[in-house]
Formats: structure tokens, C-alpha cells, sequence
């Protein structure tokens, strides 16, 4: 949670830049928030991500397609198909791909692009990492306890998420001014590596 958030404050700063430059639809950015929701299962996310596609005149067919398994089917124009695959297997690894992911992306869209595509897939991340256990206990109080949680998960994470994510954010600045990489990009399956 924490190593996440640590990439938030120039993952947003990516995504301030974008809906100045409209270098990547805000469309085509939804959808992949909506991907990385998907696989991770934020019930909170999903909610507040499918109003804002739907206010931005997605359809109700295309974000139902994204929220359910397989996220996007017949929905996924052939030019995001490896984007919506990025994000897919960005969240599957909780936040370390795999380097010819992010390569692969990079050779499609070119890097400003994949850094953005990436940028929103971190965002989402770290939503998720939030909406979850915000959704198990509001889920709770309305007597439907998830299956998979208990009490003290929720009141635990979100109290260490309302500490941790201060310093993280911090953490985060502190990177950008070292000129450290915003992703953690893994190579082999015990190796990480943070230059590309």
C-alpha cells in the first residue's frame, strides 16, 4: 500500500498534465482506471469511476463490459486493446509489471503516452488499495460483511492508510526532486528493477 502510494503524487501530476494536452482521451484514460477496478474489485471504485464515464457519454453496455470478468470485450477498440492489457496486468501484479509490458506499451503509444497510461493505471491502484477496505466496512454497517474480510482488517488498513498516506505522498515529492524513476518495473520474477 505503501510502495503505491509512493508513485500517487507524479502519477497525478501526469494525469493534470494530460487533461491540459489531451494527449491520451480522457475516454481511453477511463477506461483503463475501469480495468485496473475490475480485476481488483473495488466496489467503491467501480461506482464513482462508472458515474464519471458515464457523465463523459460512455455507455451503460461499455462500463457493465468493464466491470464484469474479462473487462471489455467487444468493447476494447483495437487501438487500446494493449493499453486495457497493461492495465489488466498491472493490477494482477499489484503494481510491478512485467518490463516487456511496459515495453510493449512504450512501442505502441510511444513514452509520454505509456506514461500516462501508466499513471492512471498507479492512480487506480492506489484508489483500489483505498476503495476496498472502505467498501467491505461500509458493506458491514449495512449487515453485508464480505465474505473474505473481518472487522479488524478494515478499521486496521484504514487507519494505516489515513497515517501511512501523508508520509508516502512526501516520500513520492521527494523522489521526483532525485530524479528517481515513478514506477517499479520487474524484469524476472524475484528482481525489480526502477530504471528503464
Amino acid at each position: 500500500m505503501y510502495g503505491a502510494a509512493v508513485f500517487a503524487p507524479r502519477a497525478m501530476s501526469k494525469l493534470i498534465g494530460n487533461n491540459k494536452s489531451k494527449l491520451v482521451d480522457q475516454n481511453f484514460v477511463k477506461r483503463i482506471q475501469l480495468a485496473v477496478t475490475e480485476v481488483n474489485g473495488c466496489a467503491i471504485c467501480s461506482y464513482g469511476h462508472a458515474k464519471m464515464a458515464l457523465r463523459q457519454g460512455m455507455s451503460n453496455e461499455e462500463i457493465n463490459s468493464f466491470l464484469s470478468e474479462g473487462g471489455g470485450g467487444e468493447f476494447i477498440m483495437p487501438e487500446e486493446a494493449k493499453a486495457i492489457l497493461f492495465a489488466q496486468h498491472f493490477a494482477e501484479s499489484k503494481g510491478y509489471p512485467k518490463k516487456y509490458a511496459y515495453n510493449a506499451i512504450v512501442k505502441e503509444y510511444g513514452k509520454e503516452k505509456a506514461q500516462i497510461i501508466l499513471s492512471a493505471s498507479q492512480l487506480m491502484l492506489v484508489g483500489n488499495m483505498y476503495g476496498i477496505p472502505l467498501s467491505a466496512f461500509i458493506s458491514r454497517l449495512k449487515g453485508n460483511p464480505y465474505k473474505d474480510s473481518s472487522l479488524i482488517y478494515e478499521i486496521s488498513t484504514l487507519i494505516a492508510e489515513i497515517l501511512f498516506l501523508p508520509i508516502a505522498i512526501v516520500h513520492g515529492i521527494i523522489r521526483g526532486f532525485f530524479g528517481l524513476p515513478n514506477n517499479t518495473i520487474t524484469t524476472q520474477v524475484n528482481q525489480v528493477e526502477t530504471k528503464l
